[in-house]
């Protein structure tokens, strides 16, 4: 019998509670933990099986370096040394535009990125890339202008929502809330509620839909332009509401009116009766909206988002109960980012600006193969693996050959690492202190700060640690008194008081404070990322503590430290503030506290979609006749995280789908190996023939290809995507993606 952990999965956002057995120091059983008060006893296959991602042949325990194509053992000043050393030498013959950070990327492991991000700051740079530029950039800069800050995300009130409307968004494999499958088979089988469902395929979610639209890939801009037009022609829009909380539809209104709605959803492929029957029940009842990369990564990705905004507010459905709510954090996502502020940096040679702080990794590998003297030369990549994750593999492939310094900090050998000249090897989810910034509960805020629960078999440590050694060989860290080590080791209150005596001393000590605090008071707690956590609860927001306060913690200079001890002693999690659920709308942070319909940047492609020119638009080349779907969400998928392909065992992991007519017009049979083509590339994949996907529709499933214990599997679907076939905001297109299919 082994020592029970109470802990949580690391495999998704949604970071459900677990309770893992632990003996010998081997994860031997994986339960849910009912006392999460988020999951309350849900997880999903991917978090049984959190044992392949600790536990697997790829691991890495020692420091590398690249000699003569060949990895060696090094140790960790000899790494920390040389990475320095090559550091200070690119940046200071090239500038701080040399050099990128590519971190906090890592489900389960994010307190890292406050020590990479002032490393980069450090050396003057300001490019940090990460997945949230990958997939959300559009939809986050749409947030920015209508509620004021990048960071205000609003999520679906479900549980008290009548009606909710998806769009994109396969929750049921996706997840992207807490329990995602219990509330919408919940929701499903509740007769006073309706489940819609926009999606091409008959998805798992769709499967239970009350509704389901099979909208033509590539139309949904004109299925929502089509919806608001038939709301203002039918006099649904709530007139009080957008009086009251609104601004600029009267700048707008105009885009909707006249709009050939029948034309319009001839072109979706949909019936016209359907749509005005979900348009009715949406506008006119207690609705809530659900949208996800389907349609972030889609055709008009930006326009998508702006035009849900548009159509949840006309209805009034936005910070109210049962509709949308912006929900708390313990720290926002990401921060906020203005382009058009002339101190915004924006890259050398594709003129790219950061959305919530951040940089978007399809434009990497230009920036990297540019002649521009400005361009990438240098680049640390912490709990990510862009050789695998973000588009066009192959461009990466040349981009990262150029550079003069990769650096990958990761728990095993990725296809990433293995291109890189120094590996250093990082502590897993279940090594280290470590959470993540992604509760999506409202009006609770949950928060949850794992224990190690299995000892380091190697020299891994934590990635805030390994970001720290090189800030310090870089000299990016002020003298240290000792006073404020013997601090640390006597109590929490005195070293507070002695970092506020050494602040008021040290100018420098802000930009330092992650390192400061983690080569202090990291070191007495035996982490640095539990040192951040302190120091982010006593640095807090007034907004974080006024929530605390509602969520019970009594109001004063000791809220931080009180909070800090109970999630040490929860591992479980706890709830560390709460919404005030009355005044959503007190969240937003326009100038006028409304929330803002007039995009000017917007308004010309808004006027663009209309039928006969999205109709030709739709077109498909005649070499690629299909359209690709790249990056299919499946249960046997954990994105790179789960190397060990042991874990999908007897299952049919990573296919094609193809609807039955298309594969018997090409000859094709089920389980039968196919060659996908597109303009990027070629993969070899199994087919898989189903009825739940659509005519001329086929797709794949993301997160494959990897090359574990030197062995391939699957395909990789990044292979067959152009990192040039993206939007303004660098988000790639991989809902369509024009392709052929053939025997192999």
């Amino acid at each position: 019998m082994g020592t029970i952990h109470k802990t949580g999965c690391v495999l998704c956002p949604q970071n459900c509670g677990l309770q893992i057995e632990v003996e010998a120091n081997r994860i031997v059983k994986v339960r849910a933990d009912k006392t999460n008060a988020k999951s309350e006893g849900y997880v999903c296959r991917k978090g049984m099986n959190v044992a392949y991602h600790q536990h697997n042949a790829d691991r890495l325990q020692y420091p590398l370096k690249k000699v003569g194509g060949k990895f060696e053992r090094i140790s960790w000043d000899q790494a920390t040394d040389e990475i320095a050393a090559k550091l200070k030498s690119i940046v200071g013959t090239h500038g701080p535009p040399s050099f990128a950070y590519m971190g906090a990327s890592t489900q389960g492991c994010h307190f890292e990125a406050g020590f990479g991000i002032r490393l980069m700051r450090g050396l003057g740079s300001q490019y940090h890339y990460s997945a949230l530029g990958q997939e959300f950039a559009g939809a986050f800069w749409v947030i920015g202008h209508t509620h004021g800050r990048q960071y205000l995300h609003d999520s679906p009130d479900v549980d008290n929502a009548d009606v909710l409307f998806t769009l994109g968004w396969n929750g049921m494999q996706s997840h992207q809330m807490p329990q995602a499958p219990v509330k919408l088979r919940r929701f499903s089988k509740d007769k006073n509620k309706v489940l819609i469902v926009v999606d091409p395929r008959k998805t798992e979610t769709a499967q239970l839909a009350d509704i389901h639209l099979p909208i033509r890939p590539g139309t949904d801009s004109l299925l929502i332009k089509a919806m608001i037009s038939i709301i203002l022609k039918e006099g649904w829009e709530n007139k009080e509401y957008i009086r009251a909380h609104t601004n600029g539809f009267d700048r707008v209104r105009s885009y909707f009116e006249n709009f050939d709605v029948r034309a319009a959803l001839e072109v979706c492929q949909l019936d016209f009766d359907e749509v005005y029957k979900v348009t009715r029940i949406y506008s006119t009842r207690k609705s809530a909206l659900r949208n996800d990369l389907g349609i972030f990564m889609g055709r008009h990705g930006p326009l998508n988002s702006y035009l849900i905004v548009i159509l949840q507010s006309i209805c009034g459905r936005l910070c109210v109960k049962g509709g949308n709510v912006i929900h708390g954090h313990m720290m926002p996502i990401g921060s906020h980012s203005d382009e058009t502020n002339p101190k915004t940096w924006r890259t050398a040679s594709t003129n790219s600006f950061p959305v919530c702080g951040v940089f978007p990794p399809n434009v990497m590998p230009e920036e990297i193969l540019s002649d521009h003297p400005e361009r990438l030369r240098a680049v640390l990549v912490a709990g990510s693996n862009p050789l695998r994750s973000y588009a066009d593999t192959t461009a990466y492939e040349k981009a990262f050959g150029r550079l003069e310094l990769l650096v990958t900090a990761e728990i095993a050998m990725t296809e990433t690492a293995a291109l890189s000249h120094y590996v250093l090897p990082s502590r897993s989810g279940y090594e280290s202190w470590d959470s993540t910034f992604f509760p999506f509960t409202y009006p609770g805020i949950h928060f949850q700060m794992r224990r190690p629960i299995i000892e380091p078999e190697g020299e891994q440590l934590e990635l805030g640690e390994i970001h720290l050694r090189i800030a310090d060989k870089l000299g990016l860290i002020p003298q240290i008194p000792e006073n404020l080590y013997q601090a640390a080791l006597e109590s929490r209150p005195a070293f507070a008081k002695a970092l506020m005596e050494y602040i008021a001393v040290e100018p420098t000590a802000f930009k330092a404070m992650p390192f400061i605090l983690g080569k202090t008071l990291g070191k007495a707690l035996g982490s640095v990322h539990l040192a951040a956590l302190w120091g982010m609860l006593q640095a807090a927001p007034n907004s974080f503590y006024e929530n605390a306060a509602r969520a019970g913690f009594k109001p004063g200079p000791g809220l931080g430290e009180e909070i800090f001890q109970r999630l040490v002693d929860h591992p479980e999690g706890i709830w560390v503030g709460k919404i005030d659920p009355d005044d959503n709308f007190s969240a937003l942070r326009t100038s006028d506290g409304r929330i803002n319909l007039h995009i000017p940047e917007l308004l010309d492609e808004l006027q663009m979609i209309e039928p006969a020119p999205e109709e030709k638009a739709l077109v498909l080349p005649a070499a690629f006749p299909l359209i690709l779907m790249a990056g299919r969400h499946v249960d046997t998928n954990a994105n790179t995280n789960m190397r060990d392909p042991a874990w999908n065992e007897g299952r049919r992991a990573c296919t094609l789908t193809m609807h039955p007519d298309d594969a018997a017009s090409l000859n094709l049979t089920d389980g039968q190996q196919v060659r996908v083509s597109t303009e990027a590339g070629t993969e070899e994949i199994e087919l898989e023939i189903t009825d739940t996907a659509r005519v001329g529709h086929v797709t794949m499933p993301h997160g494959f290809g990897l090359v574990y214990d030197g062995v391939k599997y699957g395909a990789n679907v990044n292979r067959l995507t152009k990192n040039t076939h993206r939007d303004r905001f660098g988000t790639p297109q991989h809902r369509f993606v024009p392709c052929r299919v053939e025997a192999v």
